[in-house]
């Protein structure tokens, strides 16, 4: 068996693919790994263990279709995490997210069809959906994109269901809420305030704190992601969610604790424009098909992650200290 792993550099695709050279994934614990990745900021490949034996790094866009079709042959399945993921920076430069998020996708499953890759799980995200007062979404509710980013995520979910329904693609869509654990870059909320308060900095809370977001460790995410790739359906959108939700702000007090810090290392700061009050997914549809469920608490979940990143400062500083940092708290 032999898997491509798209942007298996970043926070969650290196998850996956760390877990595959693992063997933590059944049916695929010798499986052969190749990591595609530009390694933008947001790539690592400290993420990696490079010397593994059965992992395959190489350095390039998904937008470039020659490097796909040199890549791809051989392989049984992708799993395409390759993205722009960074709300904030999607409001400043949003031709670089519709090149990656939408060119990207349509250029990956174009050298996928003519490579005879067998198999295909693209990954996106909760956001898409836009935002919602009350209730919760299911894979049915419309599209209603309310960022560049989550636009430039819809678009390429749509060129996916294309590339299905025209050619007949066996492939599976993921959608899931806000990611979190170890290895997450420094610019999203919960490694941002972490890594403040361990600096000693305040940390910038957008607005009056009271967007709602459902909280997902990125473990029960990829354990989710091989679950459909093994036993999904072909055409067919999964909702991954943790059923953890919090406001921003009780989220903060939540950090602030675990960091022993008090309430006056919070500095409020103007709204972000286009910020979606709150996010809620029905992922009922994963748990009755594919036996899908959470197996982190977020209380453990989150007590651990502060505690990898007070334990793993050679790891963060360099990413904060390469530029000025916002927070956002999305990262799926």
């Amino acid at each position: 068996m032999k898997v491509l792993v798209t942007g298996g550099a970043g926070f969650i695709g290196s998850h996956y693919a760390r877990g595959l050279l693992e063997g933590r994934h059944a049916g695929y614990e010798d499986a052969d790994v190749t990591v595609l990745d530009k390694l933008t900021y947001a790539g690592n490949r400290d993420n990696l263990p490079e010397r593994h034996p059965r992992l395959t790094f190489v350095q390039g866009d998904v937008c470039d279709l020659p490097l796909l079709l040199d890549v791809l042959p051989g392989h049984d399945a992708v799993v395409h995490f390759a993205a722009e993921s960074h709300v904030d920076r999607s409001l400043h430069t949003a031709a670089e997210f519709v090149r990656t998020n939408a060119g990207g996708t349509q250029t990956l499953l174009e050298a996928v069809l003519r490579t005879g890759v067998e198999r295909v799980v693209h990954v996106s995200t909760d956001e898409v959906y836009g935002s919602l007062d009350e209730g919760s979404w299911t894979e049915h509710s419309p599209l209603l994109p309310n960022t560049p980013y989550a636009a430039s995520k819809a678009a390429s979910d749509l060129i996916a269901r294309s590339y299905f329904r025209t050619h007949g693609a066996d492939l599976s869509i993921t959608r899931c809420s806000n990611n979190y654990g170890p290895y997450q870059h420094p610019e999203k909320l919960i490694p941002c305030f972490v890594t403040h308060l361990l600096e000693g900095r305040r940390v910038p809370l957008y607005g009056d704190g009271l967007n709602v977001r459902e909280w997902l460790h990125v473990d029960d995410h990829c354990r989710a992601l091989h679950l459909v790739l093994t036993g999904g359906r072909a055409g067919e959108i999964y909702n991954v969610g943790g059923g953890d939700d919090r406001t921003n702000a009780a989220l903060t007090e939540e950090l602030l604790r675990l960091c022993g810090a008090g309430p006056g290392m919070v500095e409020r700061v103007a709204d972000r424009k286009g910020h979606d009050r709150r996010y809620a997914i029905d992922d009922t549809k994963i748990r009755e098909e594919l036996g899908y469920a959470p197996r982190i608490p977020f209380e453990r979940g989150l007590a651990d992650t502060a505690a990898w990143y007070r334990d793993n400062p050679g790891w963060w500083k360099p990413l904060k200290e390469t530029g000025p940092l916002e927070e956002t708290e999305e990262e799926n």
